[in-house]
């Protein structure tokens, strides 16, 4: 029986986590015959299928300024509960409109019942789906208290009401072991563990004419070795694990890209890789001019290149982590087949080394031992290759939709007691 699934977070646009893995659900359960609709403050979804309610995005000004309000201090003014209490009277409205307007049968909720971005959503949300006792499943990737920023707050009757409820008529995911066990621990909940994907049931289309030219569009030539750094340029990312990886390569054939800008955290990171690339004789590249969510043409006709695009020309990735709710540029370096240096972050600790993959990794800092891996690794073509051949194997047993379809469909059962997909 066909179940329509209504998919609710603050946005649904670029290439965030929470969207990429809502839209892989989505495509999964659409194989399968279930329709997908969208509610958010932001989306890049189909407009005949979807509700875009301003308020429900993280960065309206109404919720940056209750966010301003309640972290960082231990006090709230009247004031302030008045409007979340406004704000989620409000949103509640626009849930009910949006599930009755498309006669939705399952809620999914995509992170917006786990990390306080846009409290009083929460709050609707935990209004909504206790007073209908509505079958929902709340797909967790952050919790609050593991964010720093979120530790002193004067909010801790909402997020204990809201960031997760403990309501009947929840389901709930965690993505990584470490979550499931906090979210037990700390709220009493069990939760179903289904693990970022990729669909490697699928093998990536060889590069086309498009992407063809990136290397020659940042400056690279035939020659060069291509060490790809596919993340945005923040401290936690360990970007100068990466310089000094090069740097004691001493190769002037290796150039260091790094695909994403800094974001909203400002550049002083930024200013201190560069800085620091310069002094250890580094060519650092930045490359998000080049790349975009999407490919697209820029201004004069420049090409916009997509972030798949980069790993087609990558020689090596550099993944030096300090921490990540579980990893996605680790499977795509996997689903491309391109080697790749991996710092032990605690996620990758537990769900993802004991499946057997064979990476380059590091504790915290480079050795002599890892840079011999690395340098065996560039220039041995046929270790290369059983390295990446034996990883994208173990991908499609462990992280691939296959998986993913196997958990929604007890998910679903749970609801519907019928085996769905």
């Amino acid at each position: 029986m066909t179940q329509h699934i209504g998919f609710v977070s603050t946005r649904f646009a670029g290439t965030d986590g929470v969207s990429l893995e809502s839209a892989k659900w989505a495509e999964i359960l659409w194989h399968h015959e279930h329709v997908s609709y969208w509610f958010s403050g932001r989306s890049d979804r189909d407009p005949a299928i979807s509700m875009e309610v301003p308020e429900a995005y993280f960065g309206h000004p109404r919720i940056q300024a209750i966010n301003d309000a309640v972290f960082g201090r231990m006090k709230r003014s009247s004031d302030v509960t008045d409007e979340i209490n406004a704000l989620a009277k409000s949103l509640k409205d626009s849930l009910a409109d949006f599930v009755d307007r498309f006669g939705i049968d399952i809620l999914v909720v995509q992170n917006a019942l786990c990390i306080p971005m846009n409290i009083p959503l929460g709050v609707a949300l935990t209004n909504f789906i206790a007073e209908r006792e509505f079958p929902t499943i709340a797909h967790h990737h952050d919790f609050y208290w593991e964010r720093d920023r979120f530790k002193v707050n004067a909010v801790g009757d909402y997020l204990t009401m809201a960031f997760p409820p403990n309501l009947p008529s929840i389901q709930h995911v965690t993505i990584n072991t470490p979550a499931q066990h906090d979210l037990a621990h700390r709220v009493g909940c069990s939760s179903i563990l289904v693990p970022n994907v990729l669909d490697f049931e699928t093998p990536p289309e060889e590069v086309d004419e498009f992407a063809a030219d990136f290397r020659e569009a940042i400056g690279l030539t035939p020659d060069d070795l291509m060490i790809l750094q596919p993340t945005r340029v923040v401290p936690r990312k360990g970007i100068e694990h990466s310089i000094r990886l090069v740097a004691e390569l001493n190769d002037p054939r290796c150039k260091l890209v790094v695909t994403h800008e800094s974001g909203d955290e400002g550049m002083e990171y930024h200013n201190a890789l560069s800085e620091m690339a310069t002094n250890a004789g580094v060519d650092l590249r930045f490359a998000s001019t080049h790349v975009g969510d999407t490919r697209d043409y820029g201004p004069k006709g420049k090409k916009i290149y997509s972030l798949w695009d980069t790993y087609h020309h990558a020689d090596f990735i550099t993944y030096p982590s300090l921490y990540e709710g579980f990893g996605n540029a680790l499977l795509e370096a996997f689903y491309f087949r391109v080697p790749v240096l991996v710092n032990r972050y605690s996620i990758f600790q537990t769900d993802i080394e004991p499946r057997d993959f064979r990476v380059i990794t590091m504790d915290g800092f480079l050795t002599k031992g890892v840079l011999e891996k690395v340098q065996r690794v560039l220039n041995d073509d046929e270790y290369r290759r059983e390295m990446v051949d034996h990883n994208y194997a173990q991908a499609t047993r462990f992280f691939s939709y296959a998986v993913c379809r196997r958990k929604l469909r007890a998910l679903i059962c749970n609801f519907t007691g019928q085996d769905e997909l």
